[in-house]
Formats: structure tokens, sequence, C-alpha cells
């Protein structure tokens, strides 16, 4: 069975990649999974803040204001965030003379702000390619739509202009026309879209009375959103499209093949099951293709997909008017 495929123009094994999580941070753990099969690692994101932290801290021992995020310290001290910028190019470096497949950097950003030359430090420690984790939260009630969409194309167009790497950027489904805004963004050059980003959801501890994280890890019921996008956008984008959350098995990867997807990325299994995993659901996967005499991804990818469906209203909302008429 072949399994490879070509992502971001880089030709892999399989199409398993690590999306960014706490096993990407360590080298140890980056070996097990690429030992397991893993065909990509997108290293742990880094985020704006601390980027900008560190510029910052640098200016004000030239005796310059020095403006921080206030919110940084919630989540890093001090010491912490002196070296998390030097530690995280260290990492590339280091991962990149140790492993042999594509290492993908990942920065989580909300703004156009100084942590923009950055990217180009990532280039240089020897990143295959750069993520970008996207992410405006539409809560202001005083910003448009277009205002929020705006920033994208900022920091997409303004990243673009400072590295040759390739660039994808990982999205969430918080938009008013998603499919046109994915479209859009395919069009400014960045190589691949990854759909989709996962995001602290609160929940309230009745007890202490104070906002606690709830949801942390997907769940394979998770997976609808990610394949009705997958399918809807496969073959009418200009880049290529990488499915994420709610994989937890080598069934769920195969159905994101079969809407489309060029490559899939997984986190949350990992931390349940354990890097192994990755070998279990390709066994899975190669067990299905040879039951169904297929003898590549590109046999059966975008099968499902909404252009190439006989009905393709089954991804449209008047669906659940069909199902919901019914009693279960």
């Amino acid at each position: 069975m072949d399994l490879t495929t070509h992502y971001m123009g880089f030709r892999l094994s399989n199409p398993i990649i690590i999306g960014s999580c706490g096993y990407t941070y360590s080298l140890k753990d980056i070996q097990t999974l690429v030992e397991n099969g893993a065909s990509a690692i997108v290293l742990k994101s880094i985020f704006e803040e601390e980027i900008v932290w560190e510029m910052e801290s640098h200016m004000a021992q030239m005796q310059r204001p020095m403006p921080l995020y206030p919110e940084i310290y919630d989540y890093f001290d001090a010491s912490t965030l002196e070296d998390s910028v030097t530690k995280y190019l260290n990492l590339i470096s280091l991962t990149k003379k140790s492993i042999e497949v594509p290492i993908i950097a990942s920065i989580n950003c909300v703004s156009i702000k100084e942590w923009i030359p950055f990217s180009k430090r990532i280039e240089s420690a020897g990143a295959d390619a750069l993520e970008l984790n996207i992410f405006t939260m539409p809560s202001d009630l005083n910003r448009t739509c277009e205002d929020n969409e705006k920033i994208y194309f900022e920091i997409i167009q303004s990243v673009l202009s400072e590295v040759s790497i390739p660039v994808a950027v990982k999205l969430s489904y918080y938009f008013s026309n998603l499919a046109s805004i994915v479209k859009r963004i395919s069009e400014t050059g960045v190589k691949g879209i990854v759909l989709f980003n996962r995001f602290f959801e609160p929940d309230f501890d009745l007890d202490s009375l104070i906002v606690v994280p709830t949801n942390v890890l997907s769940s394979p019921s998770d997976i609808g959103k990610t394949l009705r996008w997958i399918s809807i956008l496969s073959e009418r984008v200009k880049c290529d499209l990488c499915a994420s959350t709610g994989i937890h098995d080598g069934k769920g990867v195969i159905k994101q093949i079969l809407a489309g997807a060029k490559a899939v990325q997984i986190a949350s299994v990992i931390y349940r099951k354990g890097p192994k995993v990755v070998a279990e659901m390709l066994s899975e996967i190669k067990q299905w293709m040879e039951e169904k005499e297929f003898h590549s991804l590109d046999d059966f990818r975008g099968r499902l997909s909404q252009s190439r469906s006989l009905n393709p209203a089954v991804y449209e909302r008047a669906q659940f008017m069909r199902y919901f008429s019914e009693k279960f």
C-alpha cells in the first residue's frame, strides 16, 4: 500500500502529521513519534507574546519604553520568558539535526506587531516550514467582520515577505463566510491551510467560583465539523488542505482523505494512547485500503468531497430538516 502524500511541497511517507502539542516540545518525544511513523512534526507553538516580550526586554535594556502584554504574566514567569525564544530556536536546530521528516515551526498569533521579523529567525534556525496559528476572537462589539479578517491577511502577507520557506495557516471556524475566507487566504501564496485549531473553552467551578478549562482534548465526535469543511473546500482552493481535530484512529484519517485532505494533524489521541497510536492508525489505514483494493491515497482522495458528490446538499443545512423531522 502506497501511503505517500504531498503537503506544502513536501513528499510525506504518509498523511499523519503530529500537530502542535506538548509532545512536540521534546526531542525525545519527537523521535519516538517519528519511530512510530509520524511523517512530519509541527513543533509546539511559541506565542506572539513570548516573542514580543523578548524583543521589548532588549529594548528596555537600551533605555527604551517597554509596553509589555500585561496578561503574559498570567501564563509565564520571568525566568521562563527570559529564554523561551532561545529554547525554541535551539529546539528547531537540534530537531533538524536529529530528525529526517519535515519540521514545521508554529507561531500562535493574534496581531501584526513587532514579532513578525522573528519568522526569519525561525527560518534561519532550520525549520522546513512555518505554521501560523491565527485567531482573533470575534468578541469586540465595536469591530466589524472586515476589521477582524483584515488582521489575518496583514499577518500572512507580512510573514510571506519575511521568509522563503513554505507557510501554512491554521484557522478557526469563527467566520461569517468561512468558505470565502479560506479561498481568499489560499490565494495569498500560503502552501497549506489547516482546519481547525482548538481553543480554550471555559467552565465554572461551582465550589471555588472561578473559571476553569474544559474539553481540553478533542474527542472522536468532533470530527464532523472538520469533515464537512474539508469536503466542501476540497478542489476549490489554491493550496493544500490539512484536517485537524477529532481524528482519533485510522478510520478518521481515511474519512479526511475521502473528503479531500492532503494530510491530517493529530494531538489529543497521543495524550490518550501514547505515540504508539500512530503506528496503529497506519496499520488500520493499510488494512482498509487492502480490503477496498486501493493501492494509493490518490485512488480514493476526495471521492466523497462535495465537488464530486451526486448529492452535494448532504453537506448543507437542508439535510438537518430531513433528519430532525424523523423520530430517533
